[in-house]
């Protein structure tokens, strides 16, 4: 029993029940971060759409009039395998989530021709565009 946590509750009370899920869960992705790891992978679709690595933050070209720089958070590291692929890697799996949303959030991807920024098991619904309407 010296490498287990143990999480227990006082009553059977719905409010008890409802936390206990909640902390094992907080407790298991800490021992999980802490041993592994966490990632997201993120893919820019589009032209012209690329991204840079610097030291203290990645450099986005997502077909705005500007470059954006994107500040790293303590605890976040950037991977960039290539131009268009940008792999979050952290311990606190919250914070992977929340910083792969925000770049993500820079340019949502589009329905009708797909392009924007998008994990990678994310499918992409697509919308037909317009059809010339013969009378």
């Amino acid at each position: 029993m010296d490498n287990s946590i143990i999480v227990s509750r006082p009553s059977d009370n719905i409010k008890y029940r409802e936390l206990h899920g909640l902390i094992r869960s907080l407790i298991n992705n800490l021992v999980i971060g802490v041993n592994e790891g966490f990632s997201k992978e993120l893919h820019l679709v589009g032209v012209g759409y690329s991204a840079e690595s610097n030291s203290d933050f990645i450099i986005l070209n997502l077909e705005y009039s500007h470059p954006i720089f994107f500040q790293k958070p303590d605890g976040i590291n950037f991977e960039l395998p290539n131009a268009t692929t940008i792999i979050v890697k952290g311990i606190d799996k919250q914070l992977v989530g929340q910083v792969s949303a925000k770049i993500r959030d820079l340019r949502k991807p589009e329905p009708y021709k797909g392009k924007g920024v998008k994990y990678s098991d994310e499918t992409i619904r697509r919308k037909a565009g317009k059809t010339l309407g013969v009378a």
